[in-house]
């Protein structure tokens, strides 16, 4: 048996997506009891009818992929006071890059949005900050290398 692929969550992203999941389920089914398209008794198909069954097909894509998420999602929590000064998913870090400090949170996949401060721990700098300490310096190779250097860790509570 295939293990499924777990996500990790924070608390208000666990949130949203369940909040999304219910919205999604309320839309479905109005959007199924509601009023159907007829199908056309002729070689043409209704293209009303063809957009709803699209629609439909959509909701039902993201409820199944909203389901999978929810079954084996793991709730990102803040570590014990003996383990935070390292760094874990949910830690907010600052690192210096070519002399200027940059912050961010590492979070799981689902919530990453580096414009808002917020990297994957999939990531290739996430991934290698992984278990650092403050001092630690890191080198991350994509297209150039870039020197890393861990100069805070915050979990916040």
């Amino acid at each position: 048996m295939v293990q499924e692929r777990e996500y990790y969550l924070t608390e208000q992203g666990l949130i949203r997506l369940k909040a999304e999941y219910q919205h999604l389920r309320k839309l479905k089914s109005a959007k199924i009891t509601g009023e159907v398209p007829k199908v056309w008794h002729s070689e043409d198909l209704n293209p009303e009818y063809l957009s709803f069954q699209e629609d439909v097909g959509f909701l039902e894509a993201r409820l199944t992929d909203l389901e999978k998420v929810l079954r084996t999602a793991k709730l990102i929590k803040t570590p014990p006071k003996t383990k935070r000064d390292m760094i874990n998913l949910g830690a907010t870090v600052a690192v210096e890059v070519d002399g200027n400090i940059d912050e961010f949170t590492i979070v799981g996949s689902l919530e990453a949005n580096p414009s808002l401060g917020k990297i994957s721990n999939e990531s290739p700098v996430g991934k290698a900050l992984l278990g650092r300490r403050i001092g630690d310096e890191v080198i991350i190779s994509s297209p150039i290398q870039v020197l890393y250097k861990v100069k805070k860790i915050r979990y916040s509570s």
